[in-house]
């Protein structure tokens, strides 16, 4: 039925039990995993020198190295728990893109035949029944995608 299961987290809990579930549904299909989080790009809001608010660091680089260390914790939680039940899953960081995007293309260049992600991430309930990113995959996703709630 499936062979490669994407499964796209943020670090929220929610995404933490999308993990869960994906992870469990791949054992019991013999499929591969890989988990995916993605990181915004960088939106300058013209607090730097530009705008004279000189300083001797740069926010770029900040928030790039941020992003990576969160990232790499997110990913390392996420191999964690797959190991906890038995699994062993490959992961992938993308970063400098926006997240339904990146994950709708991860799908296609890595082969994934399921999308699986939580309906809601980091950012809470910001619509009535889902979140914009979930919203997003399913309207641009040529492939399955399973929403955890």
């Amino acid at each position: 039925m499936y062979t490669h299961i994407l499964i796209a987290t943020d670090g929220s809990d929610l995404a933490a039990k999308g993990i869960d579930q994906g992870v469990r549904l791949a054992q019991k299909l013999g499929a591969s995993v890989t988990v995916v989080t993605v990181t915004e790009p960088w939106v300058s809001i013209g607090t730097d020198a530009t705008f004279g608010w000189g300083g001797y660091s740069n926010p770029l680089d900040e928030y790039e190295k941020a992003s990576d260390e969160s990232a790499k914790a997110i990913l390392t939680k996420a191999k964690e728990a797959a190991a906890a039940i038995g699994a062993d899953v490959k992961t992938l960081h993308i970063p400098n893109q926006y997240p339904a995007d990146a994950i709708v293309n991860a799908a296609q260049e890595l082969g994934a035949d399921l999308i699986v992600m939580a309906s809601h991430g980091r950012r809470g309930l910001g619509r009535l029944l889902l979140g914009s990113q979930a919203t997003q995959v399913l309207t641009h996703s040529n492939v399955p995608v399973l929403i955890i709630k």
